[in-house]
C-alpha cells in the first residue's frame, strides 16, 4: 500500500513538473527576422563603413604600439574621411546635419593626417584622440545606424588626464595603454569604461 501511494505521488509530480518532457515552444516553423531599414543611402552607408573600418585599424595600431602602422593607416584614414558621401545624407539638408558633419570630418582628415609627422609616440596619441572625439561625433551628427557603437574611455591616459575612443565591440582594448607603453602591465589594456553607447537602428 506505502509503495503504490509512492507510486500516485510520483505520478501527479511529474506531471506537475511537465511529465518530465521538454516543453513545446510557443510558436512553430522559423520566424523571419528583419534587417533594419537604414535611414541612409547604400553609397554612404559603405562610404562610412570604410570610414570605421580605417579607424579601427588605426586603432589596433596603438594598441600593438605599432609606429610603422599607426603612420600607413592614418594616411588611410585621413584618405577616407574625405570619401564620406555626406551628399547622400538623407534628411533637410537646410538643418545643417552636412555641414556640421562635414566640419567633423574635416577634423578627422587633418588629425589623421598629422599623425605620421609626430615623432614622439605620445603626440600621436593626442592626435589620435582628437580624431576619436571628432569620430565620436561624426556618428551622433549623422545617425550611423548599421552598428552599435561604443564610447569608451581610458581615465589613465596622459598621466590621469583621461581620453576616449570609439568601438564596435564593448570589450575594451585599450590604444592609450598599449603592449609596449612604458607604464604597461596586461591589466592595464582592459582598463577603461564605457560612458555612453549609439545605436540608431533602433
Amino acid at each position: 500500500m506505502r509503495n503504490l501511494s509512492l507510486f500516485f505521488l510520483s505520478l501527479f509530480l511529474l506531471t506537475a513538473c511537465g511529465g518530465g518532457q521538454d516543453k513545446e515552444p510557443a510558436t512553430t516553423g522559423t520566424v523571419d527576422k528583419k534587417e533594419p531599414v537604414s535611414k541612409n543611402s547604400t553609397a554612404f552607408n559603405a562610404s562610412f563603413e570604410k570610414l570605421l573600418t580605417s579607424y579601427y585599424s588605426l586603432r589596433d595600431a596603438f594598441v600593438e604600439y605599432d609606429t610603422a602602422k599607426v603612420n600607413i593607416v592614418s594616411k588611410d584614414l585621413a584618405a577616407d574621411a574625405g570619401g564620406v558621401k555626406l551628399d547622400e545624407l538623407k534628411g533637410d539638408s537646410s538643418s545643417g546635419v552636412q555641414s556640421t558633419a562635414k566640419d567633423y570630418t574635416a577634423t578627422i582628415q587633418s588629425a589623421a593626417g598629422e599623425i605620421p609627422g609626430q615623432k614622439d609616440f605620445t603626440k600621436k596619441q593626442r592626435q589620435f584622440q582628437a580624431v576619436s572625439d571628432a569620430m565620436y561625433e561624426l556618428v551622433r551628427t549623422v545617425r550611423y545606424d548599421q552598428e552599435k557603437i561604443y564610447h569608451q574611455h581610458c581615465p589613465m591616459a596622459f598621466d590621469n588626464e583621461g581620453a576616449y575612443w570609439i568601438s564596435n565591440s564593448q570589450e575594451i582594448v585599450n590604444p592609450y595603454m598599449g603592449k609596449k607603453h612604458p607604464k604597461y602591465r596586461s591589466a592595464m589594456l582592459e582598463c577603461g569604461d564605457i560612458p555612453d553607447s549609439l545605436d540608431f537602428a533602433k
